[in-house]
Formats: C-alpha cells, structure tokens, sequence
C-alpha cells in the first residue's frame, strides 16, 4: 500500500510542488491549506507522514494544529517545512518548544525532503 502524507501549508505553489515531488515517488498525497481542516483530514485520511507549515495567516496556526494533533492521540511523524527561522532569526531545528520530529527550512533540496520523508516512512506499512 502507498504511504499517505499529508500536506498542511498556506503557499498553493509549495503544495503543488510537493505533491508532485511525492507522487513522483508514489506517495499519496492530501493537503489542506488551513490548519482545522488539516486536523480533519488527519483523522479521516490517517496520513503516515505530515509535512506542516507552522507560520501560516496566522503565526500561531501551525502550533496549534500541532498541538491539537498531539492532544488528539494522532501521533504519527510531523515534519515542520517552514520559513519560520529567517522570519523569527533563530534556528528552529535547535528549538524543541514543538517537538516535532525533523525541521526543514524553505527552500530545501528536493532530495533533502525526500531522504527525511524516507527515514521516518521506511519500514513503517499499514
């Protein structure tokens, strides 16, 4: 079966990118471009991976999906794939006030995402 990710990022041009790097590589994809409408499609899509934007229209959107995640049980690997490091100047991926599994800074390498997508999906079926 296809490992699902889902894509949660206000930036429709990230999202297209994205999705069509992940499919390339068979990934299903889903993406929400609003943080409440994430959480529902991670309850109903029960995505492997999420890939998140944390600063959205609004900077706090993104930690409280995350959060909400959390509080939910849905416990699944988050990858924080943001610009929130150049917009606040600090080093996010040092900063654990989240606690999401990896940090990407935008822009990244295609292969950078694609081989931290891999480690946390390899050897995970369901």
């Amino acid at each position: 079966m296809d490992k699902k990710i889902l894509i949660i990022d206000d930036d429709l041009d990230i999202v297209e990118a994205l999705t069509l790097l992940l499919e390339s590589k068979n990934y299903r994809v889903y993406s929400e471009n609003d943080p409440e409408k994430g959480f529902d499609s991670a309850t109903a899509n029960k995505p492997d991976l999420i890939i998140l934007d944390i600063m959205m229209d609004d900077p706090d959107d993104g930690f409280f999906f995350f959060k909400k995640l959390r509080k939910n049980g849905i416990n699944v690997p988050v990858i924080i794939y943001s610009s929130v490091s150049n917009a606040l100047g600090f080093d996010f991926g040092k900063n654990e006030m989240i606690g999401a599994e990896e940090f990407i800074d935008k822009p990244a390498e295609p292969e950078l995402l694609l081989k931290t997508i891999e480690k946390y999906l390899n050897g995970k079926d369901k």
